[in-house]
């Protein structure tokens, strides 16, 4: 007989265990008792797990019918106390579409968000990094007033966890500065009575039996371990340097312009053969960095002084590569040990870094009053920006302290959402446990926060007909609403990572047409955009429809092949022709 719906709290219930089903190594590895049980259990403190237990409390359905609890390592006082001084930022940001914040507004909780550090994103800049083939992106093509906002997954954290305090009482509980030693299969249940029910045993001694167990513990989920779910992907050959930048505030085009906050508004990605480096938005004057590159000068730009740091960043958005590739081994060879704690650093200083930089721009012809050069303001400049500055992102001149850091990057997606047959029943995986993305697309907790808005949505449907929560055929509409459109944008980013490394000629012209074109395609770019999750809108069903069309269009802008063939069908025959030839040569 399965446990009444609501059963809060401590209950040091003995477990049931028949002679048939019972092992020396089951009663080795686990107690006869254990003290709750709660029908949901999340493992894992992030942005996602807080918003599953913030959204399940917050449902009018779940809210009265399923107890909750959520398990985290690290100590969550340490989030809800977090309070920066208001010119300091996190290294570690998210961009936050309107159809994410939609939700989180629905569940109350983006109310707790400090709205005053976050920051729009209300125009898109992204180009290649060898031939400047460039597409933009505006809100106000689908009459929207920004298509994301910039927040550091503090904020979103301790959102999170206020709107969790805000529900106090005995449906969510939430234990925090401990860890899963072991996740056990209770012994006992069947497959008619929906399998072996989940026991988590905590590093403080205590246990608790689950009616389902939720992942959201990472990329190495213990939960997917212990339901024996297969997860395959591969780790991309860079590391991506984060950092917050520190730069002079955006002069005003005109002197008519109003200087207000909110000149800063724009997110540029330039695509370099070895990977994408991203400038977005914060306030006037900072900026958030993602630099994807090669582990090698990920670790020189890390160990780097932050001057050089922000005079690599100028350096990449605005110097063809090859310069770019010569500046990356300039720092390279300047790598040494620290004698003091043998650890790596760059030992090139920043005025020696600015010779080199200057005498590229000469030999490139670009002339110190360009937008192109990185070397044309000194701290404190004021006055009327280039011709065409708006292409580029503001001039750093700094990193804040401690800001500096930098992460492998990798590809990986389970075999499935949820457990399957007696062994793996009774779990599903949100977030990085069940997916990692590459950052270039910005839709890594996006994609986590659609999981939870599925799942919360699934839930509601078993609980609101009687159903048990557990069951598979409770949570399979779980894994057919989303494995699908996840498993279609991790493929369409992963191929746009790999044709934007190409440097072979045919392979950059034909990428380059397709975007060029497309750029000229306004309609196809705001319909790319509304399904992005720029638009907050209810057209498209989020859990059904909204990502196979995004993955169909970051497909089409990264998939040079594609593009290009598009173009090929205005051309003449024999243009067309020669045109194939050169496609079919591009690898596959």
């Amino acid at each position: 007989m399965l446990p009444p719906l609501r059963t809060f709290g401590r209950t040091r219930c003995p477990l049931r265990i028949p002679r048939l089903l019972h092992s020396s190594s089951f009663e080795a590895s686990y107690q006869s008792t254990y003290d709750e049980y709660h029908d949901v259990v999340i493992v894992g403190g992030g942005p996602v797990g807080l918003a599953l237990a913030a959204s399940l409390g917050s449902s009018s359905i779940t809210s009265h019918r399923l107890s909750v609890a959520l398990i985290e390592a690290s100590n969550l006082d340490k989030i809800r106390t977090w309070n920066p001084l208001p010119s300091t930022y996190s290294n570690r940001v998210s961009s936050i579409t309107n159809e994410s914040s939609s939700f989180l507004k629905k569940h109350q909780a983006w109310r707790h968000v400090n709205v005053e550090r976050t920051a729009p994103i209300r125009d898109m800049h992204v180009w290649d990094g060898i031939s400047d083939a460039r597409i933009t992106f505006s809100a106000s093509s689908i009459s929207r007033s920004e298509m994301a906002r910039l927040t550091e997954n503090l904020n979103l954290q301790r959102a999170l966890l206020r709107r969790i305090d805000e529900l106090s009482g005995p449906s969510i509980r939430l234990f925090d500065n401990v860890k899963v030693n072991t996740i056990v299969r209770e012994m006992g249940t069947s497959a008619l009575d929906g399998g072996g029910w989940p026991i988590i045993v905590l590093s403080n001694g205590r246990s608790i039996r689950a009616r389902l167990l939720v992942g959201a513990d990472g990329f190495n989920s213990p939960v997917r371990s212990f339901a024996g779910i297969p997860n395959f992907g591969w780790a991309y050959p860079t590391h991506a340097v984060v950092a917050t930048l520190q730069h002079h505030p955006i002069q005003p085009i005109s002197p008519f312009t109003e200087a207000r906050n909110g000149l800063n508004t724009t997110a540029y990605q330039r695509h370099l053969p070895t990977g994408p480096i991203a400038f977005l938005p914060l306030t006037d004057n900072i900026s958030s960095l993602v630099w994807s590159t090669t582990p090698e000068i990920a670790l020189a730009l890390k160990t780097s002084h932050s001057a050089v740091l922000s005079q690599m960043v100028n350096a990449a958005f605005r110097l063809p590569h090859v310069s770019i590739e010569y500046l990356g081994n300039v720092l390279l060879e300047s790598m040494s040990r620290d004698l003091a704690t043998n650890s790596p650093t760059t030992t090139i200083t920043p005025e020696q870094l600015g010779n080199e930089i200057s005498f590229r721009e000469k030999s490139h012809g670009i002339s110190p009053e360009s937008a192109l050069s990185s070397l044309r303001y000194e701290q404190g400049h004021t006055g009327i920006p280039p011709l065409d500055a708006e292409l580029y992102p503001p001039l750093a001149y700094s990193t804040q302290p401690g800001t500096q850091a930098s992460f492998p990057l990798r590809l990986s997606h389970a075999t499935t959402y949820i457990g399957e047959g007696l062994q793996g029943c009774r779990v599903a995986l949100v977030g990085d446990a069940a997916h990692t993305i590459h950052p270039l697309a910005g839709q890594g907790l996006n994609m986590g926060l659609g999981d939870v808005e599925c799942l919360v949505k699934v839930l509601e449907d078993a609980v609101g007909i009687g159903s048990d929560i557990g069951s598979y055929t409770s949570l399979l509409p779980y894994h057919q609403g989303r494995y699908a459109t996840n498993h279609m944008l991790l493929s369409a980013t992963d191929k746009l990572h790999k044709i934007y490394s190409m440097t072979n000629t045919p392979s950059v012209w034909a990428r380059s047409v397709g975007v060029e074109v497309l750029n000229e395609l306004h309609s196809v770019k705001g319909t790319m955009m509304s399904f992005a999750g720029a638009d907050d809108s209810e057209n498209v069903n989020p859990s059904t429809g909204k990502w196979n069309a995004v993955a169909t269009g970051v497909e089409a802008v990264g998939t040079a092949e594609k593009a290009a063939k598009a173009v090929a069908l205005g051309l003449g025959n024999v243009a067309r022709s020669a045109f194939e030839s050169v496609l079919r040569s591009l690898p596959r």
